[in-house]
């Protein structure tokens, strides 16, 4: 699947730009695998891939408890999309693989 593998984020976030580090498994269409950032790594979880869209959700705590949902589009090497921080709105995310 185009989406399998490693990739690198940048996150746009009301606190500046953030780096993450993610890895996704395609199987039909669920996605699973993995995002960290600053030294915390998390599993995904309501992944689902359609084509080349992609989405999923990632609970975090630092630098304070949220759950992120991700919606995106998969292009080559590419991927970018929307970042959804809960009340605090959604912002803009890219990646390239790594």
């Amino acid at each position: 699947m185009a989406v399998d593998g490693n990739w690198t984020l940048t996150l746009t976030t009301p606190m500046g730009e953030r780096k993450a580090m993610l890895s996704l498994t395609a199987a039909g269409g669920t996605l699973t695998g993995t995002q960290g950032a600053e030294g915390d790594t998390a599993e995904i979880f309501d992944g689902t891939v359609s084509g080349d869209a992609v989405n999923w959700k990632v609970s975090i705590t630092n630098p304070m408890p949220l759950t992120l949902e991700f919606i995106g589009t998969v292009s080559g090497d590419s991927m970018s999309g929307e970042m959804g921080i809960g009340p605090m709105g959604s912002f803009p995310f890219t990646g390239t693989r790594a």
